[in-house]
This record gives structure tokens, sequence and C-alpha cells, in this order.
């Protein structure tokens, strides 16, 4: 049975800045549009008011309210969407004038994540960034204060309740913190186990819907969820895949990047983005045919820069290139961005993908001498197996010279300790 999607308005405010400062406020808005379109709202009418800046206690000016109220009432309106996270006293003052809930850039997102959360670790995440998030809001969310009697400067039931309702919530966001850090602790314990094994690690990332699960798709003959909606992924999904003369390469694909999206939310899929610092190097997928395709890889090279990960061997995959129109002149406009390959992840040949892999690992190859205990002939037997080998000689212990990724023989040298 198909779900009827409840019909919203947006609002958002233009800031007075200059033409190439990020996206227009229609793109942003065009977004939120795509983020309601994603928890089911169909957004009926969007309002944008060009202000210097939010206003202090109600976001948008009187008469721009004036302007809302007269539009929900006669549209049977149930809910407000704004393309900027609230103060609490902004969402209190807009939900009284226009008596509709009004949710906000970041209470939409959460109701996402919250929609596309798989694993019962990013469920607790979810959870917890929500409750972080209510926490100052508590006072305008119970209706039952009112009928208590109880208010801001007076005492009474209402005040008690609240203050019951705090300490429930702060009980709950000890016991998810302390669940997830047995179960950080339980993943990191296999991933350490996993950095053991000479393979290689790649994190997908790129902007949200830019194509990252089909890439992965097809890279690895998988079937993980590709939609095209915005965080059709929020839980990292790792398949593992041969590429010719590296053998074993593991990809994972993580949750999209968006504009807008507070730091606080980041933590919100820490597993998956955790991912990106661990990973030997980095796929950045880009949507090559969407307009704002510039202002996409800066916030995608801000969030990765934030995570300390710029300093991996980054490859530019330039993705849906048979959606453009003008690919030469494109192709100009993105030439900083290198290493690159323009391709389409659902109908390119892959043999271009797997060269620019190795042209983006050829540098991290390198000539290395070990020294190998005769009790771990095995350790030998991986380097045969994963690097070139170019001379051994048998002394007080084994001397072996070998070609290899270094990242590799990291790992294969660290089961030595």
């Amino acid at each position: 049975m198909i779900k009827t999607k409840l019909t919203v308005i947006a609002i958002g405010i233009e800031l007075k800045r200059s033409k190439h400062e990020g996206i227009s406020q229609e793109d942003s808005m065009k977004e939120l549009a795509e983020l309601a379109n994603t928890a089911n709202l169909d957004v009926k009418e969007q309002f944008i008011q060009q202000r210097q800046s939010p206003a202090q206690g109600t976001y948008i000016g009187k008469g721009k309210i004036q302007e809302l109220k007269l539009y929900v009432k006669e549209n049977d309106i149930k809910c407000v969407l704004t393309d900027d996270e609230l103060t609490p006293a902004q969402s209190k003052f807009l939900e009284k004038e226009l008596n509709v809930k009004v949710m906000d850039r970041t209470g939409l997102i959460l109701e996402i994540f919250s929609m596309r959360a798989q694993t019962y670790e990013a469920q607790l995440q979810v959870e917890l960034a929500q409750l972080n998030y209510l926490r100052p809001r508590l006072t305008r969310l119970w209706t039952h204060l009112s009928r208590l009697g109880g208010g801001i400067g007076t005492k009474g039931p209402g005040e008690t309740q609240l203050e019951s309702d705090k300490r429930q919530l702060a009980r709950r966001v000890s016991l998810i913190k302390t669940k997830l850090k047995k179960i950080q602790a339980d993943r990191h314990l296999r991933r350490k186990k996993r950095q053991e094994m000479p393979i290689l690690t790649g994190a997908i990332v790129g902007y949200t819907n830019a194509g990252k699960s089909t890439l992965l798709n097809r890279v690895t003959n998988s079937k993980v969820l590709a939609e095209n909606k915005l965080f059709a992924t929020l839980d990292p999904t790792s398949r593992q895949c041969i590429i010719s003369k590296i053998n074993y390469i593991v990809f994972t694909d993580t949750v999209g990047f968006i504009q807008k999206l507070p730091t606080h939310l980041i933590k919100a899929f820490y597993s998956t983005l955790e991912e990106v610092t661990q990973a030997d190097f980095i796929l950045h997928v880009v949507d090559a045919s969407h307009p704002n395709i510039l202002e996409f890889i800066k916030t995608s090279q801000s969030i990765i820069k934030n995570l300390n990960a710029n300093n991996k061997p980054i490859l530019y995959i330039f993705n849906k290139w048979d959606l453009v129109s003008k690919p030469n002149l494109l192709k100009k406009q993105l030439d900083e961005f290198r290493p690159n390959l323009f391709m389409s992840a659902k109908f390119s040949d892959l043999s271009e993908f797997e060269e620019s892999i190795l042209d983006l690992l050829a540098p991290l190859k390198k000539t290395l001498t070990y020294f190998i205990p005769y009790n771990r002939m095995d350790i030998v037997n991986l380097f045969h197996k994963y690097g070139d080998v170019n001379d051994i000689k048998y002394l007080d212990k084994i001397q072996i010279n070998v070609s290899i990724n270094e990242a590799i023989s990291d790992k294969i040298i660290s089961q030595l300790y």
C-alpha cells in the first residue's frame, strides 16, 4: 500500500552575499524539497524572504509570518519546513503563530536518518542525535504543561513534569552512550583484524545522490540499495572486489554529504564516516550532471578535511557523465581536480576505472627490504602473494627484498608483532 504524502510548505531566507558564495537560495530550497520527498512529504509551495540575517526570535519578518498564516489556513497545511536550523525560541514562536508543526532542516534530516538507519548501531546514533537536538527544545514539546498549570516563571506540577522529562532524557542519553561505546569497541576490534589482512581499503565518499552505491554495485557485483533519493544509504556497506595486479580491495560506501549540515549531525553517522579516516585511499564521487557541481565538490572536500582524511590518495570520479550536455567545456572547468575519471557508474566499461585505481596507488609502490624469522614463513608467503619479490637470502634471518604497495607491506609486517 502506497503511503499518502503529507502536504507541507517550505520557507527560507536569502541572505545578501556574493553571487559566488555557496549555492543559491533557490537551489538550497530545491534540495530541501528533495529531502522532504525522501521523508514522504510533498512541498506544495516555497516562500523565500530576503534579509541581512535571520530574525533573532522569529526567523522571518512579521509581514512574511502574516502571509504564511493566511496561506496555511486557506490551504489546510499541517507542517512548515524551514531551510535553516531554528533556535528553540524561533521554533516555539513560529509554531504558536502558524498553529502547525514546524520542522527545521536539521529535524528533517534526523527524521530521514531514523527512517533509513538499518543497523542497531546506526539506530542508536540517530536516537542520540535526536535526543541532543530535542534537549533544548523540551519546553515546547510537552503540551501537558499548560494543562497542569506550569509555565515560564511559575512553580507547580508543570515545572515538576518538565524536570522529570529532562531527567528521563538525560538517563536515556547516558544509556545510549554506554551501549555505543561497547559497539564501537567491538567494531574497532573487527577493524583491527581486518587491517592486519593484506588488503587495501577504499572509502567511497561524495555528495548525497551522486551515485556512490551504484558505483559500489558495479565494481563489486553486489546489490546495495541504490535509490534516487537523498540519504538512500546511511549505514556503511563494505564489499570486496578483485583488481588486476593488486588482488583484493575492499570498498566501503558511506553516507552522502549535504549543504548546511550542522557539525553535531556529523556525529550521528560517525560509524560510516570513520571508514573514511581508516581507508587507504578515497574515491570522491561527484554528480557531473548537476548544475551545482563545484559547490558540491567544495562541501565534500570540507567534510573530508574536517575528518583529517585529505592527505590520503583521492581519485575524483565524475559520475553520470552520459548526462552531461557539454562535456568538453565541463572537463576544462574540472581540470584542477586531479587525478580524475569521467564515467557512468551504470554504463561505462570498468577497465578505465581499474586503470585509474592502479595509477592512483602506483606512487605507494616501494622497494623494501625486510628480515623475517625462519618460523614465520607465512609472512614470506604473503610477500610473494601480494608483491614482486626481487631477491631473497637465507642468513641469520630471511632477508627479502620486495616491490610492494607500502600500505599492504605495513599490514603484512604488523603481523610479526
